[in-house]
């Protein structure tokens, strides 16, 4: 009791000084083709020498080829580090970092998803801050010193960390899965260029468009949601439910694409600043585990903790029933709430997210759940706190029966 009113108090003078930060968000380069715009960006910031940080599956489809030709166009130098892994670890960016110093680089662009960019903001962090000990600045506001020239460059449409203050890495020595939240990591410009997503495997379309609704509906539903994040998230709940089964039945569908990324980019400005919950917390704990793959753990996870809240989200989720055009007049709060949560359920089935996860064991639930628990507490201001007994409970809703 004692740690749930501490853990309240946190998360209200986390939120009544909150204006205090600096939320300027990513100067924003957004239409087809615009990845030709981000060079002469750089050439405005009198930059000539720039770190890539991306992964060898990015560099093997050739959606760098276009932007490098821009690069070398304007007498840019460029360096490219590729082994960004699906959970960015501590000895990724202590490889990036290396060759930022050795090369004397000036920026760096983020050139992926989520992982991509994640890497290029710890990388940012130990280039700053001249360390690779990443302990040090997990939790709030520890960064506190201005990243070099950072560019995000996102090739799906989910995450929104183009949009965050927020990055997630893996120690590799203990395998610990933690964030850094801090206002200096949040990028000085974005390229939202849909034509980046029109190679997007369907289930990489999937699994990051389920990350951004599951980024809007917890952000909606948290206790330190604003009217402006209220806003974004209604926004991109609307265009994910217009637009993500489009791009996952044709992923030529470029006006598909371009919505689910503004999506992405609404959720994430959003979540940024309300804040994620206890999906996403143990979400984290099961990537750290088993690498599974973040986008379709939280889409597993979303409607069992939604079901868990109860009727203390039932009229938020009404709301977000109506917008996602699932609820009809006349249904009460509840039964919209719950036509949601079936429709979450519906996308998942459709798009053949899974249901359970194969790794998933009973000896790693206690393990898991404290991980859980010690991320989301005293952080997250969700509408329902959960005790290490009650995560072990929900990790056992998605287990192999």
């Amino acid at each position: 009791m004692l740690f749930k009113l501490y853990s309240r108090a946190y998360q209200w003078i986390m939120k009544s000084t909150a204006h205090l930060l600096d939320w300027q968000p990513p100067a924003v380069i957004n239409c087809v083709g615009c990845i030709e715009k981000l060079a002469p960006k750089l050439t405005e910031q009198n930059i000539k020498k720039v770190l890539i940080v991306t992964d060898e599956g990015i560099v093997q489809a050739g959606l760098l080829d276009k932007m490098l030709n821009t690069l070398s166009e304007e007498d840019i130098i460029y360096f490219i580090y590729k082994g960004t892994t699906a959970n960015p670890t501590t000895k990724n960016i202590a490889e990036a970092v290396k060759v930022y110093n050795d090369q004397d680089c000036e920026g760096i662009i983020g050139f992926g998803g989520g992982s991509a960019i994640d890497c290029a903001k710890g990388t940012g962090i130990a280039a700053a801050r001249n360390t690779t000990d990443f302990s040090r600045f997990k939790g709030v506001l520890k960064v506190r010193k201005t990243l070099p020239y950072f560019i995000a460059v996102p090739t799906t449409a989910g995450t929104g960390s183009e949009a965050t203050i927020a990055a997630v890495i893996t120690d590799s020595e203990t395998k610990e899965k933690y964030a850094i939240i801090d206002t200096k990591l949040m990028p000085d410009a974005a390229v939202l260029d849909p034509e980046l997503l029109l190679g997007l495997p369907k289930d990489m379309t999937a699994f990051s468009g389920m990350d951004a609704l599951t980024h809007a509906v917890e952000s909606y539903i948290n206790q330190s949601n604003t009217k402006q994040t209220k806003m974004l998230s209604e926004e991109a709940i609307e265009l994910i439910y217009d637009n993500l089964y489009k791009s996952y039945e044709d992923g030529q569908d470029i006006q598909a694409r371009t919505n689910m990324q503004r999506a992405s980019y609404f959720a994430g400005k959003a979540f940024t600043r309300a804040y994620v919950g206890n999906v996403h917390a143990m979400a984290h704990a099961l990537g750290a585990k088993y690498n599974v793959q973040h986008g379709q753990a939280v889409s597993i996870i979303l409607p069992h903790i939604l079901e868990e809240y109860g009727e203390v989200i039932h009229e938020k989720l009404a709301h977000l029933g109506d917008i996602a055009k699932v609820t009809e007049e006349g249904d009460s709060n509840e039964v919209k709430a719950e036509k949601f949560i079936a429709s979450i359920k519906d996308l998942n089935e459709k798009m053949n997210v899974g249901t359970v996860f194969q790794e998933l064991k009973d000896e790693d639930l206690k393990m898991l759940a404290d991980a859980a628990y010690k991320e989301a507490n005293p952080l997250y201001p969700v509408p329902v706190m959960f005790s290490k007994a009650d995560f072990i409970r929900m990790y056992k809703k998605v287990m192999v029966s």
